[in-house]
């Protein structure tokens, strides 16, 4: 079982940034998972932002975050982070980090397009105004 929390949810202006943590319980692999973060807004489905596999050598994005956000997760470290820059409006969401186990050279690429994850955070909300 892995116990995720994510945190640094926050309302700023279009054009500001803004950084998420997802914190892993003890005792978590980082090697041994795909950690991604999703967003969901009232009304739609979740969709995948970006997610990193390989102890973070390897990240993909969606292409509405692809040159904005930034995953990442250090060597050594139980955390996940996102850098958010140029944030706009239509990236309001709930933002939620994720974790899979690896199952096969292509299993994150192919969970992190379909949603299909094992562990879920409860969520931190980001709020861009225009």
């Amino acid at each position: 079982q892995v116990r995720l929390v994510e945190s640094g949810g926050d309302s700023v202006q279009a054009g500001g940034s803004l950084r998420l943590s997802c914190e892993a319980s003890s005792g978590y692999s980082y090697y041994l998972f795909c950690m991604a973060w999703f967003r969901q807004t009232p009304g739609k489905e979740r969709a995948g932002g970006a997610a990193t596999w390989r102890g973070g050598r390897t990240t993909h994005y969606a292409t509405s975050v692809e040159g904005r956000f930034t995953i990442s997760q250090p060597n050594g470290q139980n955390r996940l982070y996102l850098e958010m820059t140029m944030l706009k409006p239509e990236d309001t969401a709930m933002y939620y980090c994720a974790a899979a186990p690896i199952r096969s050279d292509s299993s994150c690429d192919q969970d992190f397009r379909n949603g299909r994850f094992d562990y879920w955070g409860q969520g931190t909300q980001v709020t861009v105004s225009s």
